[in-house]
């Protein structure tokens, strides 16, 4: 059964898949970024049936960045993620908004983790955008340091 909320925001099961047809996982994404975001974009899509998944969807595609970051950003290790924005900003890595985005979804993470956020609905069109964003932040990070074009 559908969520009783679905109805705000698609009119059948078919239209999440349009709502998600532009999360394609970029070429050369490390495989386990890759998982992270192809779940992300199904949770987004099964937010139909269970809307917090699309809350769920932002916070897993914020590991998918992270696990890039780690993968680029050199000396990264295990700092915080807190630290890998400041010197991915620093460094050219990430753009200034990006660095943005990822600290506020940083710090809407760290509430949930941490149990000072709870019941955190994101309706599915706030959703969209940012995992959207997840999505080109992993592809920008890895074309950053990358000789041949990816765009």
């Amino acid at each position: 059964m559908p969520d009783e909320r679905a109805h705000y925001f698609v009119g059948s099961y078919a239209d999440m898949h349009d709502l998600v047809e532009d999360l394609v996982v970029p070429d050369g994404v490390p495989e386990a970024a890759a998982t992270v975001l192809r779940t992300a974009r199904e949770l987004l899509r099964q937010s139909y049936y269970c809307y917090e998944f699309s809350t769920v969807a932002v916070m897993h595609s914020l590991i998918a960045v992270e696990i890039v970051m780690r993968d680029r950003i050199p000396g990264a290790g295990k700092k915080p993620l807190q630290q890998l924005i400041k010197q991915g900003a620093e460094t050219g890595v990430l753009t200034a908004r990006q660095a943005e985005y990822l600290d506020y979804g940083r710090k809407i993470r760290n509430g949930m983790a941490h149990g000072k956020t709870t019941h955190a609905v994101m309706p599915p069109a706030m959703a969209v955008p940012m995992v959207t964003t997840s999505f080109t932040i992993v592809s920008d990070v890895l074309c950053h340091r990358s000789l041949t074009d990816c765009h």
